[in-house]
């Protein structure tokens, strides 16, 4: 099933490994990039989705670079059938949408994008495939174990608010303190958990530096 949103992107159901999932498939008017960008969305069962402002700011950013997106609604989640399984099974959807996307086209990059709980999903692919940009925004790295990550090698950048109320700042920057290698942080002195008012600085400040 496919539905058409806008004259480039679409809206359709892939198989997955626990049913069907819905995703949103955009490619820039100016796709100059041989890329797929991927982005990730915050916790199922906390309201988070596909249609999330950072989730569609992050496609935006990667769009604007001319790479090609895909939102997904990971299982249990808008139309994409199964159940909310801890992280583990997310991951593996979102594998399987990097498997579609590479058959729908095969690209020579890949990049991957992730909010709050999306973060530590893609972080967590980031140590299993080659990826050419990583971005990470507000990872939960209290709530979703990370200490025992393997080193992250791609191009990585991290994204956090100062005044966010949700993931703990300061446990965010000591994780990254025992990272080798480290990302290029973006810290928001200023930003919440969802960035309100900033959503416009944090897309300029990503495309500056995955330019």
């Amino acid at each position: 099933m496919i539905t058409t949103l806008t004259a480039n992107e679409i809206v359709e159901m892939i198989h997955g490994p626990a049913g069907m999932l819905e995703i949103a498939v955009c490619t820039p008017a100016e796709a100059i990039r041989n890329a797929w960008g991927i982005i990730c969305h915050p916790h199922p069962l906390h309201g988070g989705t596909m249609y999330n402002k950072i989730v569609t700011t992050l496609a935006k950013t990667f769009q604007g670079l001319g790479v090609s997106t895909i939102r997904f609604n990971f299982r249990g989640v808008g139309r994409s059938e199964g159940q909310f399984d801890q992280g583990r099974g997310e991951l593996d959807d979102l594998l399987a949408v990097i498997d579609w996307a590479q058959q729908i086209r095969l690209s020579k990059e890949l990049w991957l994008g992730g909010f709050s709980f999306g973060a530590c999903v893609v972080a967590k692919a980031a140590t299993q495939i080659p990826l050419a940009k990583l971005v990470t925004i507000a990872p939960p790295v209290e709530n979703v174990p990370m200490e025992t990550l393997p080193p992250i090698t791609c191009p990585w950048v991290l994204a956090q608010g100062d005044q966010d109320d949700v993931v703990s700042p300061k446990a965010v920057y000591d994780w990254i303190a025992t990272r080798d290698p480290k990302p290029i942080v973006l810290r928001f002195p200023e930003a919440g958990h969802f960035f309100h008012g900033q959503l416009g600085e944090l897309r300029s400040r990503l495309e500056e530096v995955l330019r």
